[in-house]
C-alpha cells in the first residue's frame, strides 16, 4: 500500500475506527504504522491476529511514523519514540495512551562519540566540553546523559550541549521541555553534527544514529567506549537497566471508545515476539542470515533469562523507573512521573492461569 493511501486511511481513522461484518463475524478496523521488526513482523502480516480486530499496518521509518503520528494522528496504532511519549504524557494532554510494548531496545553506551584530538578518555572528560546532540528529548540522549550523571558521577551543567541535526541542518526539538536551572544549551540550525565534529566546533557528540563524521571521518572522531558491548553488559549487572527506546501507543479517542482494545493489541504483539524468539533460537535453521545466531540467543538467555526482551509493566519496571527519572532530572517532563503513570489499568497487569 502506498503513503497517500496511509495517509487517507489515517484521516479516516481520525473520525474513529469503523466496524466491519466479516460474513457475520463483526471486527474493530484499526491502522497501524511501525518499523521492520521480526518481532513484529507476524503480528503485522496477518500470521498473528488480535481478537476482535481486522488490522491495516504499515512499515515505515521511525523518523516518518513519529513526524506524522505527532502531526497528525494518521493511524490509531503507532510506534513511537520513549522520549516523544513520556514528555508529552507528563504534560496531561497526550492525544494517545501507551501500551507496554517495546519494539525496540538498545544499549547506548555506541551512542558517544569523540574528536580523537581532544583527550577525551574517561565520562568525566566531557566536563568543560562542547558535545553535540539531535534534540535533547531524544530517548538515546535521556539514556546516555542519566548514564553519565548517576553512574559515571559527571556534572552535565558542566557540558555545553549544542543541538543540530546529525549529518544535515535545520533539525528542531519536538517536544517542550524546561531545561534544569544551570544547563548550557544552545542550538544551532545552520549546521551539522557531523560539521562541528570535522571542524572541531564540538568535542564531542550523543547521537543514536553513527554521525557521518564517526564513519567517515578517517578516524578523526573515534567512540568513547570502543568495546561498547562489555561496558553495556556490566552497566545492565549494576543497575538492571535496559534501555527502551520505542513504545507502542493508542489513540486515545479509540482507546475510551474501546478499552479492551488495549490488552488485546498487547497478546497480539506478544504472541508474535514469542514466535519471533523461537525462530532465533532454533538451531535446525537460519532464521537470521549469520552464523551462530542460535548459539549466541542461548547466551544471552543465560545472562537475560529465558524471555530476554521482555513486554508488560513489572517485567520493565527497573528501567521504567529509571527512564521516568532521568526525563524529570533533565527537564523532558513537566513533572516527575512513575511507571504506572505512564499505561492504563487495562494493560498493567495480565491474567494468571
Amino acid at each position: 500500500m502506498t503513503v497517500n493511501e496511509a495517509g487517507k486511511l489515517g484521516q479516516a481513522a481520525e473520525r474513529g475506527p469503523e466496524i466491519i461484518d466479516n460474513g457475520g463475524t463483526a471486527r474493530l478496523h484499526l491502522t497501524m504504522a511501525t518499523s521492520d521488526y521480526d518481532h513484529v513482523r507476524d503480528f503485522s502480516n496477518g500470521v498473528v491476529r488480535a481478537d476482535g480486530i481486522s488490522l491495516t499496518a504499515f512499515t515505515l521509518p521511525i523518523e516518518e511514523i513519529t513526524f506524522r503520528f505527532l502531526k497528525s494522528r494518521e493511524w490509531d496504532v503507532s510506534e513511537l519514540s520513549c522520549g516523544k511519549f513520556i514528555g508529552h504524557t507528563s504534560q496531561g494532554d497526550a492525544p494517545f495512551v501507551g501500551l507496554p510494548v517495546f519494539p525496540s531496545r538498545v544499549f547506548r553506551h555506541s551512542a558517544f562519540y569523540v574528536r580523537a584530538d581532544r583527550g577525551i578518555a574517561t565520562p568525566k572528560d566531557l566536563e568543560g566540553k562542547t558535545v553535540a546532540i539531535p534534540e535533547w528529548a531524544q530517548t538515546a540522549g535521556i539514556y546516555a546523559r542519566g548514564f553519565l550523571a548517576e553512574t559515571a558521577g559527571v556534572d552535565l551543567r558542566k557540558i555545553k550541549w549544542v543541538q543540530a541535526g546529525v549529518n544535515q541542518p535545520g533539525r528542531e526539538e519536538k517536544v517542550e521541555f524546561k531545561l534544569p536551572a544551570g544547563m548550557q544549551y544552545s542550538q544551532r540550525r545552520d549546521t551539522s553534527i557531523s560539521a562541528m565534529l570535522m571542524s572541531g566546533e564540538a568535542d564531542a557528540a550523543l547521537s543514536a544514529r553513527p554521525p557521518d563524521a564517526f564513519t567517515k571521518g578517517g578516524g578523526k572522531v573515534v567512540r568513547l567506549f570502543p568495546d561498547f558491548r562489555a561496558d553495556e553488559v556490566k552497566y545492565h549487572a549494576a543497575t538492571g537497566i535496559y534501555p527502551i527506546m520505542h513504545i507502542v501507543t493508542l489513540r486515545r479517542a479509540v482507546f475510551e471508545r474501546y478499552p479492551w482494545v488495549a490488552m488485546n493489541l498487547f497478546k497480539a504483539f506478544d504472541a508474535a515476539k514469542a514466535r519471533s524468539l523461537a525462530r532465533i533460537r532454533d538451531l535446525t535453521v537460519s532464521a537470521v542470515p549469520l552464523p551462530w545466531v542460535s548459539d549466541i540467543a542461548a547466551d544471552i538467555v543465560k545472562t537475560f533469562g529465558e524471555d530476554p526482551f521482555p513486554y508488560g509493566l513489572e517485567a520493565n519496571r527497573k528501567t521504567l523507573e529509571a527512564f521516568c527519572r532521568f526525563s524529570y532530572d533533565q527537564g523532558v517532563t513537566a513533572k516527575k512521573l512513575t511507571p504506572d503513570d505512564l499505561f492504563p489499568k487495562e494493560v498493567r497487569a495480565s491474567v494468571k492461569v
